[in-house]
Order: C-alpha cells, then sequence, then structure tokens
C-alpha cells in the first residue's frame, strides 16, 4: 500500500511539473504585453462578433498562462466556454511573418481576419500592411503559419 502511494505521488508531482512547464512555454510563445496580456489587451471574444475591443481588467481570465482581458462579463463567459475557439493563431504574432520566415513580428491588434474560425492578427506599421499581403494566398499562408508556428515553439 506504501509503495502505491509512493508511486501516485510520483506521478502527481511529474503531472504537476510538467504543466508547470507547459503553461512557461506557452507564456514563452505568446506575443504579451509587459503586464502579460495577450492580444495587446484587446477581448478576443470581439474579434468575433465583428469588431476588436479594447478588454478591461476587471473582466479578466487566465487560460493555460495566458490572460486575456475582455469588455463585458457576457465576452468573458464566452471565452470560458471554449477558450481554444478564440486564442490567436501564431499566439497572437504577425501571421504573414509566421508564414514566410517564421519571425515573430509584433501586431496591430485592429488589423486581423478570421479564417476557418481561427483568429489571425497582422503587422500594420510604417505603410506596410501584413494582411494585404496575406490575403494574396490566404489559404497557403494560413498552412505556412501554422507549421511555422509549431516548429518554433521553443
Amino acid at each position: 500500500m506504501k509503495g502505491c502511494f509512493t508511486l501516485f505521488a510520483f506521478l502527481f508531482c511529474l503531472t504537476l511539473l510538467a504543466q508547470t512547464d507547459n503553461s512557461a512555454k506557452r507564456i514563452r510563445n505568446f506575443n504579451l504585453t509587459d503586464n502579460g496580456v495577450a492580444l495587446r489587451d484587446f477581448d478576443p471574444v470581439s474579434y468575433f462578433k465583428g469588431y476588436p475591443a479594447k478588454g478591461n481588467d476587471s473582466f479578466k481570465y487566465s487560460y493555460k498562462g495566458i490572460t486575456y482581458y475582455f469588455a463585458n462579463t457576457e465576452n468573458q463567459e464566452e471565452f470560458k466556454k471554449t477558450p481554444e475557439k478564440y486564442e490567436p493563431a501564431c499566439g497572437g504574432w504577425d501571421a504573414y511573418s509566421m508564414a514566410i520566415d517564421g519571425q515573430r513580428v509584433k501586431i496591430d491588434p485592429s488589423t486581423y481576419k478570421i479564417v476557418d474560425g481561427k483568429l489571425y492578427l497582422f503587422y500594420n506599421f510604417n505603410g506596410s500592411n501584413n494582411r494585404l499581403k496575406w490575403e494574396k494566398d490566404e489559404k497557403k499562408y494560413a498552412r505556412a503559419a501554422h507549421d511555422n508556428w509549431l516548429s518554433k515553439q521553443r
């Protein structure tokens, strides 16, 4: 009996270490603000409702180590039901740059596109809008961005 308890405790500790490592890895790989919030403080659910809205720290929720702000309780609760649906592709980095060469490039949170139910964000500064480049072959870039994103996890 004592041996079973020891084995259980050991396996439980390994599970906790793996979860901590996975959260740390996610945090390292996501595009976060200095205060550790994803999407430059924008509400992830609002993108799917037609227009990105700035979130509020009164309505925040952390999912697997990543914190999100929401514009209201309704959006926060919607996110909690299916967070995978609302999390940004490529960790919130510029999807076009991720597709081309796997680079992590900052985004303009108001420059986005939802493709096959996934939220993609883009660099749009200094007269260079990567969403316009992306739209020239969206399906190809979406596949490449996904593949590069998975291979760039560290």
